[in-house]
């Protein structure tokens, strides 16, 4: 795949931030969810092959709450998943962007 391309690209989460008394998010998509664990699955393949990888910013949902993606790359090229995540944060000039304001309850 790295030979095709510099980088992989992927959401930081399955969902969007959850409330901070769920133990975790039960189901996604009508999945049922049965650990921890298994609601961030998408950043665990990165870390169990030792792929550099750099999670950045891209959002906010509907509630305010964040959401990030991660840059993966391949194995020895930290440098250039630094120069993406850099390339993006200038892009997007995230230090500029905050959450919406919300009204309160």
């Amino acid at each position: 795949m790295f030979d095709r391309y510099d980088a992989v690209v992927l959401p930081s989460a399955q969902v969007w931030p959850f409330p901070a008394d769920w133990r975790w998010p039960e189901q996604i998509a009508g999945r049922k969810m049965d650990s921890y664990h298994r609601w961030m699955e998408v950043v665990i393949p990165a870390s169990l092959i030792g792929l550099p990888a750099l999670s950045v910013p891209v959002g906010f949902g509907p509630q305010g709450l964040p959401m990030g993606m991660q840059i993966i790359g391949r194995s020895g090229d930290d440098a250039k998943v630094l120069a993406i995540g850099q390339a993006w944060h200038r892009a997007t000039d995230w230090p500029q962007r905050r959450p919406p304001v919300l009204a309160s309850p």
